[in-house]
């Protein structure tokens, strides 16, 4: 690092920090381990589980994820066909490890998601199910719910097919190796598949209107008992990932809107008056909105590296409010669509992590093959919006303290020193969205959209440090997108807060 911060180590505020991010835990209310009697229900699941009648395992299929993951949702293959493509998608046969109504299927309702920190992660189910016996680990069979989607030759989609077949990866890769093997020419031809669908797959997002918001993801970096910040930008491999996940979501809201029933993830439009300040934001930092351009293709031209196009990427958070889950029996919603996705989308890819995607892979199944949607499932959709809002708000705060904790204790040591920043949320009138970390709309409560302190005596808006990764309260006044020079005047590990004033 540039500014020479260092990683925090035991001797330091690791003790500190260690304490405040296991409080954050606990402040969860969910607990780490499983009672006896879940455990005894997932070895019972584990014994008992028969592989499905249908056999897949000829596609020679790979995963991609992190480094290290061992509960591997989804495994790709991709060919080329006659005019177009063959997507084959296979997600983790996790419904049939979670019978309805014991207590495995009670303490995943009340978990609602997997619960990342950066100490250790809360999961969603028993490493036996989720790191093993439904992991779609390499060199073993599995069962899975197998989408397959034929593409044309510009990526759209003409049908998708939907079975529970057994299956069989062959590799597990990660992102920085497929990346360097597409760089260097050295990947095979899924890869390169995947790149060439993924592109196509952006092209139809514009197309329909969507919109991405690629911020760099701030990273807590752990390495020998320490820890670090680092602003990780996507690599453009993870990009085309995700529009294989996206197109196997929109492929399951479909097929449970044709079939009257299911559960949808929904956001609203940007509303006209949102949208009206963002432009005269975008005017007042010298980077118009086009008006023939979607917002999405709007985003598409920010480059994170620029001090104005950052700011922008961060108030653009503002667009991206209101999702959430909506459940349907007959019907179909009012408003079906993710805005974002700009088309009716479910989450369907991670039942491993997720607990909707649990119903929604069932439920797709059903219809798709014509029989009546189980009845277990069925009443179980109307809970799932408000099970999903419970986790999703667990989630965040402790995503959000976590993240702040670490931040105090990466500056601890390094209060009256002086750092290049760039305003993201200026004091200036009318530029303030009160988002402090624009990342997946992450704010950590130190900044204000008014230009003071809370208090009306001092004006501050919201930095993000350059080096090392940090967004936080500014004292002072400033302008939304320029650069400058702050002082660390505060980090408080307890409170998880820091603060910085114009040098």
């Amino acid at each position: 690092m540039a500014h020479g911060i260092p990683w925090i180590r035991p001797e330091d505020a690791q003790q500190e920090l260690g304490e405040s991010l296991a409080a954050l835990r606990d402040a969860t209310g969910v607990p780490a381990e499983f009672s006896p009697e879940v455990l005894a229900e997932t070895d019972a699941v584990i014994r008992d589980y028969r592989l499905p009648n249908v056999d897949a395992t000829g596609v020679p299929f790979i995963t991609i994820d992190p480094p290290g993951s061992l509960d591997l949702d989804q495994a790709l293959h991709i060919e080329r066909a006659a005019g177009g493509y063959v997507v084959r998608y296979a997600i983790a046969d996790l419904p049939a490890f979670v019978p309805l109504g014991g207590a495995l299927d009670d303490a995943t309702r009340r978990r609602g998601q997997t619960l990342y920190a950066p100490d250790g992660r809360i999961p969603l189910h028993p490493a036996a199910i989720s790191e093993d016996a439904a992991s779609l680990l390499p060199d073993r069979i599995r069962g899975a719910y197998l989408f397959t989607h034929h593409l044309d030759a510009d990526g759209s989609v003409t049908r998708t097919e939907l079975t529970r077949a057994s299956v069989r990866s062959r590799a597990r890769l990660d992102y920085d190796t497929v990346q360097r093997a597409l760089d260097d020419g050295t990947a095979d031809d899924v890869l390169v598949l995947l790149r060439e669908v993924g592109l196509l797959r952006v092209e139809q997002e514009r197309l329909r209107g969507g919109a991405s918001l690629n911020l760099p993801e701030q990273q807590i970096v752990r390495s020998d008992g320490g820890y670090a910040l680092q602003n990780r930008p996507a690599r453009p491999i993870e990009d085309a990932n995700a529009q294989i996940s996206l197109l196997t979501g929109m492929g399951a809201a479909r097929i449970m809107l044709d079939g009257g029933l299911g559960v949808l993830r929904t956001m609203p439009a940007p509303d006209p008056g949102s949208i009206e300040r963002y432009r005269e934001q975008a005017r007042a930092l010298g980077h118009p909105w086009p008006a023939e351009d979607t917002y999405g293709e709007f985003l598409r031209s920010l480059h994170p590296d620029r001090p104005a196009d950052l700011a922008l990427l961060h108030a653009a958070t503002s667009l991206f409010r209101g999702a959430g889950y909506t459940a349907f029996d007959g019907a179909p919603p009012a408003d079906p669509e993710q805005s974002a996705v700009a088309a009716p989308y479910a989450h369907t890819t991670a039942p491993l992590r997720r607990l909707v995607d649990r119903f929604v892979l069932p439920t797709c199944l059903a219809i798709v093959e014509g029989r009546p949607v189980p009845d277990d499932v069925r009443r179980a959709l109307p809970d799932l919006p408000e099970l999903m809002r419970d986790s999703d708000r667990r989630a965040g705060e402790l995503d959000r303290s976590a993240l702040d904790a670490v931040e105090a204790a990466v500056l601890a040591a390094h209060v009256g020193q002086v750092f290049d920043a760039v305003v993201v949320v200026g004091t200036e009138d009318g530029t303030g969205n009160g988002s402090s970390k624009g990342n997946n709309g992450k704010g950590n409560g130190h900044a204000t959209p008014t230009g003071s302190n809370g208090n009306g005596k001092q004006p501050a808006g919201t930095i993000q440090v350059l080096d090392p990764v940090v967004s936080a309260r500014c004292i002072g006044t400033m302008t939304t997108g320029s650069t400058v020079r702050a002082r660390l005047t505060a980090a408080d590990i307890t409170r998880r807060s820091v603060t910085f004033e114009l040098a």
